[in-house]
């Protein structure tokens, strides 16, 4: 019964802090790290954990699959530079100045130091998305490219922390550079292989279920490629996903698209809410069997290494770019830079999350020899607390924003105005001879004529405030969502009185929500 009350109170404790964020200024995310910390007060609870592997094996592969399906490849080659440097070089410069604290300060050895480095260094994909969404998108974007990548250099890392601390790894120049290869160009072929594999079936396939549950499986195929050659099971999802991100507008249908994209927002957000919830839990139970004078020491331990971790971030906004720009002066960068106050907000979302966690509770408990794995319950300690530390900053990323007064973003929309035009205007070109190939009659052909010039008129004219076609525009889609109520109502009533029964309400009921969705999405912004 155990997995079943999770089951209720992760249900529950996601409805609520849904609930209080949408009235109240803080992140989901916040609400649900302290949810967790209230359910691991509940005895009978406080011994509910999720194995280090079905993070590591189910969540993350599904997570940062949808991320790098749903980022812009555009962006990531604009920030490309930024994007590489912030997934590599300040992830080795994190984990060593967190590992550096942690052997001179807290008196550990270097092997746990650095694992405890390893799992601190990499940002979280998903935090990042959740916390930062509402950014101008070239910052969510790198932030998002960021986040993908840098998991795999931690995960090296991590993985060479603990080899050589357990005694299974012995640390060589030469057996370093192979990993990293090895990591890094494994899981980019192996992800590239699953995702043009993956391409090549979909695209024979006609069936909007077959080919969502072929989806589905994508991602995990791609992490399993990855990890059978011990390469980046991370990266090698993220690749699979950018790759599809390219090919898939040409091969997925409506239909498709209509039951994938529902399926996945509603998963990874439970997903990813689940592992707030975890990470308060965790939290709590490596908290609970502290005596007042470790708790002491544990706190003064976790605000010294979490200082480190953001520090770090602050010093390399401010200090890379500047070195850069002495190198790099061509007009093409100059017109890309940013003032110092704008880069407050890279510097303050460096969230961390599942991947941090998950390596944490990963870490053995005994070494090769037998003997206990060296200082293993203040690492969990201290990682769960700079985790939850790290989230903390979303609470001072709105005045952060605010004074960091990025301009506004009207990218977006100008884009979506001109591919909005572009494509009536192939439509409305193109009328004519698609009639003529269909046998469609002159009256069915000025009629879809019609509808079509209306929609580029509105498309045209959306960006004038006050304009009155955008007026009129708004008037016809209120009015027709609220006929559409009266039809459901009117369907109900037949149901009601037992003239038309439950299955034809359903197929009637399902043309109607299509339409109801079509004029919810094309409705102007209020």
């Amino acid at each position: 019964m155990l997995g079943l009350e999770m089951v209720v109170l992760l249900g529950v404790a996601l409805v609520a802090c849904g609930a209080l964020a949408s009235r109240y200024p803080i992140a989901p995310a916040i609400l649900l790290v302290v949810a967790g910390v209230l359910i691991g007060f509940v005895p009978h609870l406080r011994h509910a954990h999720l194995p280090p592997e079905i993070i590591l094996l189910v969540f993350l592969p599904a997570l940062l699959f949808w991320e790098s399906l749903t980022t812009s490849l555009r962006e990531i080659r604009n920030n490309l530079r930024v994007v590489v440097l912030t997934s590599t070089a300040l992830v080795v410069v994190t984990a060593g100045a967190v590992a550096a604290t942690a052997h001179y300060v807290l008196g550990m050895a270097w092997g746990p130091a650095w694992v405890l480095g390893a799992a601190l260094a990499p940002t979280d994909a998903t935090a990042v998305g959740v916390l930062a969404r509402n950014l101008p998108r070239r910052t969510v974007t790198t932030l998002r490219a960021e986040s993908l990548v840098n998991d795999g250099t931690a995960l090296v890392l991590y993985g060479l922390a603990v080899g050589v601390t357990v005694g299974e790894e012995h640390l060589t120049g030469l057996h370093v550079t192979w990993l990293v290869v090895l990591s890094y160009g494994g899981g980019v072929l192996a992800g590239g292989l699953v995702g043009l594999l993956s391409w090549q079936i979909r695209r024979r396939m006609d069936d909007p279920m077959l080919e969502g549950i072929a989806i589905l499986v994508t991602p995990f195929a791609a992490f399993l490629a990855a990890e059978s050659i011990e390469a980046s099971g991370v990266l090698a999802v993220v690749a699979c996903g950018l790759f599809l991100s390219q090919v898939a507008p040409r091969i997925t249908g409506a239909a498709t698209r209509h039951l994938v994209v529902p399926f996945w927002s509603l998963a990874t957000t439970v997903l990813s809410s689940a592992l707030f919830v975890l990470i308060g839990l965790e939290a709590q139970s490596a908290f609970r069997n502290l005596s007042s004078e470790s708790m002491g020491r544990a706190l003064l331990d976790i605000l010294l290494v979490a200082a480190v971790v953001i520090g770090v971030r602050w010093v390399w906004t401010y200090t890379t770019p500047y070195a850069i720009r002495t190198v790099d002066r061509r007009p093409a960068q100059w017109a890309r830079r940013v003032s110092a106050r704008q880069r407050t907000v890279s510097a303050a979302a460096g969230f961390r999350g599942a991947v941090s966690l998950a390596a944490i509770l990963a870490v053995p408990r005994t070494l090769e020899s037998g003997a206990p794995f060296p200082d293993r319950d203040l690492i969990v300690l201290i990682a769960c607390g700079v985790i939850m530390l790290s989230l903390l900053q979303a609470l001072l990323l709105p005045a952060i924003v605010r004074f960091a007064r990025l301009p506004a973003d009207d990218s977006v929309a100008e884009e979506i105005q001109l591919a909005e035009v572009f494509t009536l205007d192939a439509a409305i070109e193109a009328i004519d001879d698609t009639a003529l190939e269909l046998g469609v009659g002159d009256l069915v052909t000025a009629r879809v004529r019609h509808e079509l010039d209306k929609q580029r008129r509105l498309v045209k004219a959306a960006g004038v405030d006050g304009d009155p076609v955008v007026e009129h525009h708004g008037q016809y889609t209120s009015l027709s969502l609220a006929l559409l109520a009266r039809r459901r109502d009117a369907l109900v009533q037949l149901r009601d009185e037992r003239r038309i029964d439950d299955i034809v309400l359903r197929q009637v009921q399902a043309r109607l929500d299509i339409e109801e969705i079509r004029f919810s999405r094309t409705a102007p912004p209020e």
